[in-house]
């Protein structure tokens, strides 16, 4: 069997660091497996990518087009938003090349695959989803907006009032287009699930969970005295780790709630013996009022980094208000780390109340406060949440054992 896996970049970005883990999960297990990207990061001979600097440029030109449609709504709330109107020139040759059994689809967006070219592909599909927009209008996350289960139009997170707007355009192609296309859908989480089934563009295909996977290997729990001498960080202090991509300005990585916790948590009088590590942001010019002390370290560009920092931690803060899956929060728990999250979107598939973390009433700063306090104050009940994040880890995302689950699923879409 051989499988080809389609995602917009190769190592960087949560979507396609899941494909390529999906990928080389699959090789571990002596798959034949191959990545097929529009941007190329890595030296891997089986990732298929831009040889030659023209065509490099090509997809950075295609990345800046896709997103010109969002300019005549300057009234959007979102700038993740996905028209799929461009593609690769040779999306579907190259696919026709390699023939694979599968094609494994992952983030396919910002001018790699159009809608019409994901049409064309004679070959039958898995789409594995990292956002919502392979079923709405092209928003990544819907903030709450239920239109994408009848029809898209007048799209709030556009600020649009137009029926007849971009977020149409794109819904009606996907309707024509994909009406009778052979599509197997994959969700790393049940609640996004959920939605696709309860959307109007998925709600006949058929959907199965099956999580992002990890390399174990790599992100375990190492010696927490050596992390914070590498990253250099205090050692006798509690560290409060949060963090994701644009960590502070992204409204739906729910800082604006993790902020009054600690700081109600945290009063002058006993702000000394904690900090707060932020990963994914540098030191901004207007720091937030905080009572206890910041270290920032950044955007971390490697995963052995990010090992770092998570054992480095006493707990991960994930207050997300919409979350596909919660990749922190897995490579959080296999290096022994516990969460504490709200109970909303994919966090309570990774996070078990109480056993590895910690999950808060949605989206109440108090609750979140509680659940740091729960997870902080008690060093032996601190001792047993390590564990159990670790074994959970071990026993739900190991990349081997989701490689497996995968090739279950390609088997029984070829009828094998």
């Amino acid at each position: 069997m051989k499988i080809l896996h389609t995602s917009t970049c190769d190592i960087l970005g949560g979507a396609a660091i899941a494909a390529y883990r999906i990928h080389k999960g699959l090789m571990s297990i002596g798959e034949a497996s191959e990545l097929f990207c529009q941007f190329k990061a890595s030296h891997d001979k089986e990732i298929i990518g831009p040889a030659r600097k023209i065509e490099q440029l090509k997809g950075s030109l295609r990345f800046f087009l896709e997103n010109q449609p969002l300019r005549f709504y300057p009234q959007r709330k979102v700038n993740m938003f996905s028209p799929c109107f461009l593609g690769h020139e040779s999306f579907v040759k190259k696919i026709s090349a390699i023939n694979p059994d599968i094609v494994n689809m992952h983030l396919i967006d910002s001018g790699f695959a159009s809608i019409e070219q994901i049409k064309a592909i004679n070959k039958p599909l898995v789409w594995t989803l990292h956002t919502m927009s392979p079923f709405t209008g092209g928003c990544f996350y819907n903030n709450n907006c239920d239109l994408y289960k009848s029809r898209c139009q007048k799209c709030p997170l556009l600020g649009s009032t137009n029926q007849f707007d971009l977020s149409n355009t794109v819904f009606s192609r996907k309707r024509r287009a994909w009406k009778n296309i052979n599509l197997t859908v994959v969700s790393p989480s049940s609640w996004l699930a959920d939605c696709a089934k309860s959307s109007y563009l998925f709600k006949d295909k058929k959907i199965t969970v099956i999580p992002n996977g990890l390399d174990t290997d790599i992100f375990k729990p190492l010696d927490k005295n050596f992390a914070r001498e590498a990253l250099s960080l205090p050692k006798d202090k509690k560290l409060i780790l949060f963090g994701a991509s644009d960590s502070l300005n992204d409204e739906r990585k729910g800082f604006q709630f993790l902020l009054p916790a600690l700081n109600r948590l945290f009063s002058d009088e006993n702000s000394e013996n904690t900090e707060l590590v932020i990963f994914g942001a540098n030191e901004p010019a207007q720091k937030p009022n905080l009572n206890i002390k910041v270290n920032y370290m950044g955007t971390l560009r490697d995963i052995y980094s990010m090992t770092l920092c998570y054992s480095a931690a006493d707990v991960m803060i994930v207050p997300s208000t919409q979350e596909a899956f919660g990749q922190t929060a897995s490579e959080s728990l296999a290096c022994g780390t516990p969460v504490v999250a709200f109970n909303v979107g994919g966090l309570p598939d990774i996070v078990d109340d109480r056993i590895t973390g910690y999950l808060a009433e949605p989206f109440k700063s108090e609750a979140l406060e509680a659940g740091i306090a729960w997870a902080l104050e008690d060093e032996n009940r601190h001792k047993n949440l390590r564990r159990q994040a670790r074994e959970k880890a071990l026993r739900c995302y190991d990349s081997k054992i989701v490689a497996k689950s995968y090739l279950n699923l390609y088997k029984e879409v070829l009828g094998r």
